[in-house]
């Protein structure tokens, strides 16, 4: 074999080591540059997701925030309930007062109509016709009233008087008076408790 054949067996040799390592440096870059372009959109993705975190509540901040709402609604409906107490209370304190106050205008107006009987009891009685059986039934009906029902006749000759109790229906004057008071009783008043259910109707002296 010449030298000439040797050489051309040599170039043979080595063209195709030559073309495969161009072959495997293109592939490498091929797989470096896919690599890249691969990674590249789950890097934005990631920072994608670290960009809305903070715009997000955690667990622990809903459950807190929660908690809050529930307070104040809590609050509120402790309000409410206390207001709705208040109205009941303040209903139940009308309510007995209207109550006592109609049963205080029905017995007064009950002891108005009696009060022309004791009238007539009474003038009997100064007279002498008041006697017997009738005179105690009439004295044990003046007691109940007045032991049940706070009914009391008052307006006595020689005390002070008082126009919130009297009804002056005379009026003399008098050198011998030294102060202003009843002359003459010409029908008594009634009290029921401390509500004058009737004045005492009097002849009134005043000094001169």
């Amino acid at each position: 074999m010449t030298e000439e054949n040797l050489q051309d067996n040599r170039d043979a040799e080595e063209t195709p080591l030559a073309d495969v390592e161009a072959t495997e440096s293109a592939q490498v870059s091929e797989e470096s540059s896919n690599c890249g372009c691969e990674q590249q959109p789950a890097a934005e993705e990631n920072s994608a997701g670290d960009e809305s975190q903070p715009g997000e509540l955690s667990e622990l901040d809903q459950a807190l925030l929660r908690i809050t709402e529930l307070e104040d609604e809590v609050a509120r409906r402790k309000a409410d309930l206390y207001n709705l107490q208040q109205e009941y209370n303040g209903y139940v304190k009308r309510a007995k007062a209207d109550a006592a106050n109609q049963q205080a205008f029905g017995v007064a107006k009950v002891l108005e109509a009696l009060m022309g009987v004791l009238d007539n009891a009474d003038l009997a009685r100064q007279h002498g016709d008041l006697e017997g059986p009738a005179g105690a039934v009439i004295s044990e009906l003046e007691s109940t009233l007045e032991r049940n029902f706070d009914l009391k006749r008052f307006g006595e000759v020689g005390e002070a008087f008082d126009p919130e109790v009297h009804e002056a229906l005379m009026h003399q004057t008098s050198a011998d008076a030294e102060t202003e008071h009843v002359a003459h009783l010409i029908q008594p008043g009634y009290r029921h408790g401390e509500k004058i259910l009737r004045p005492a109707r009097v002849g009134v002296v005043s000094p001169q």
